[in-house]
């Protein structure tokens, strides 16, 4: 769990940087790129991790290595690694990099309905949460008929219910709790 924690936050400040200088697009693209040499080449690993090689030497190493369509920044960023002793992590920074930052800024989302719907509506529901949330949004729809009718988002941990079933339970909770 620890681990896990680490790897985010490097991964995470590194995409925040990326953002505003080579842009994410071109950070994941090194990442996937990262991943492979260090697969393919798995003796590289260990002498990034090594105790037996100085600093210096592996800088130097790094230097040589990703001459060719690195950036400066994921070149640096791997010397941070190795100055605070994280390097080990690179490989699950990169899967965590690959897989946060697939889609590039669209959110994936959830829309449950009771039946189906026009595709100017869906269009419509996508637009209004574009602009609530600031970000893009690409929606998977299921069919699901306890709902009623209205609408049920799902976008992570947050669910936006319009439906039907939600107002006929808030409508029966407050009823029960009235006093006659």
């Amino acid at each position: 769990m620890k681990d896990l924690l680490i790897v985010k936050r490097y991964a995470e400040a590194f995409m925040q940087f990326a953002n505003e200088t080579i842009g994410l697009e071109q950070a994941v693209h090194e990442f996937k790129n990262l991943k492979i040499i260090m697969r393919n080449n798995p003796e590289l690993g260990q002498i990034l991790d090594s105790l037996d090689v100085s600093s210096i030497e592996k800088s130097q190493l790094i230097d040589k290595i990703l001459t060719d369509g690195f950036s400066r920044e994921i070149i640096q960023f791997l010397k941070l690694l190795l100055e605070k002793k994280r390097i080990d992590k690179i490989i699950d920074i990169a899967d965590y990099v690959r897989i946060a930052y697939a889609h590039l800024g669209e959110t994936d989302a959830l829309l449950k309905t009771s039946f189906p719907l026009d595709l100017e509506l869906i269009k419509e529901i996508e637009e209004r949460f574009e602009d609530k949330l600031n970000k893009k949004i690409r929606f998977y729809i299921d069919l699901d008929g306890d709902l009623l009718g209205g609408v049920q988002v799902i976008i992570g941990n947050t669910v936006y219910d319009g439906s039907v079933r939600r107002n006929l339970d808030n409508l029966k909770e407050k009823l029960l709790t009235a006093k006659v």
